[in-house]
């Protein structure tokens, strides 16, 4: 069992079994036949994992990790909102007809501020910061700007991440104010240990901790049989997930320069009723 299968476990047990059910409350999401979806949810919960000793993937099912990387980079490398410069479809149904979703995402993280040291924008003040300043304790990307909520077609979910060094370690913690437990469950937790993986390499650290703390971690109430039979499959050691050994420049990484070795997982589960 990898980690990452571990903490996912005891996550969804927690929830199923202590968390608050909103069945009758007034909720927003809608299922596609126009029904309240309704959630068990549990507030604040804080997972911990060490890209030092593994890589997060779980092996319950597969998380396509070349896919989740791709998306991490079109949003902090080609600080994109524009579906058009993505290998996936994932975003489309928010993508207005010139495949723009509006001022979230990548727009917030490109947008240029001025500093003493130049105008940047916020990755690449990250980058300054952790080469010229490591130990400050100011470093952070944040996508969750109030004045342009209006302008978002969905606001952010995975939306800060404050980054911080001990010693020769890079570590982050991921602030995400909501989660599908079931439909992106793992995915968060691979796309933002592989952000950490390139910052590492290109500020020159070694991978520390990776730090998710989701405010509403919630399960569906269509998908609470899908999770009851997810979490009691077999499951495997985690994969080795390396980068590519001649890449140090952010700003150069591709999916393919991360190499996946040794992943196992069970089968994948198809036709995920989602809540809009």
């Amino acid at each position: 069992m990898s980690k990452a299968d571990e903490i996912y476990i005891n996550m969804c047990k927690q929830i199923l079994t202590e968390g608050i059910d909103t069945k009758g409350e007034k909720v927003r999401p809608k299922w596609s036949d126009g029904t309240s979806a309704y959630t068990i949810k549990k507030f604040g919960v804080v997972n911990r994992y060490d890209i030092s000793k593994e890589f997060p993937a779980f092996s319950l099912r597969r998380t396509y990790i070349k896919s989740a990387v791709d998306e991490i980079l079109w949003i902090y490398q080609k600080k994109s909102n524009n579906i058009h410069e993505l290998n996936s479809h994932i975003w489309d149904e928010w993508a207005d007809e010139d495949g723009s979703i509006g001022k979230a995402y990548g727009y917030q993280i490109g947008v240029k501020s001025r500093y003493k040291e130049g105008n940047m924008d916020q990755m690449d003040r990250v980058l300054f910061d952790l080469k010229e300043n490591p130990y400050s304790r100011r470093i952070m990307t944040n996508m969750y700007v109030h004045h342009d909520l209006s302008e978002m077609h969905l606001y952010p979910c995975a939306y800060s991440v404050t980054y911080n060094v001990t010693g020769n370690k890079l570590n982050a913690i991921l602030n995400q104010r909501s989660q599908d437990v079931l439909a992106a469950g793992n995915w968060n937790v691979v796309q933002y240990a592989a952000l950490l993986m390139m910052v590492a390499r290109a500020t020159g650290f070694e991978p520390g901790e990776l730090v998710h703390v989701i405010a509403d971690a919630h399960i569906y109430d269509r998908h609470v049989p899908i999770i009851e039979e997810l979490i009691k499959r077999e499951t495997y050691p985690a994969p080795k997930v390396t980068l590519n050994p001649e890449k140090t420049d952010f700003y150069s990484f591709t999916p393919d320069d991360f190499i996946v070795e040794n992943y196992k997982y069970g089968e994948q589960i198809k036709n995920i009723p989602i809540a809009v």
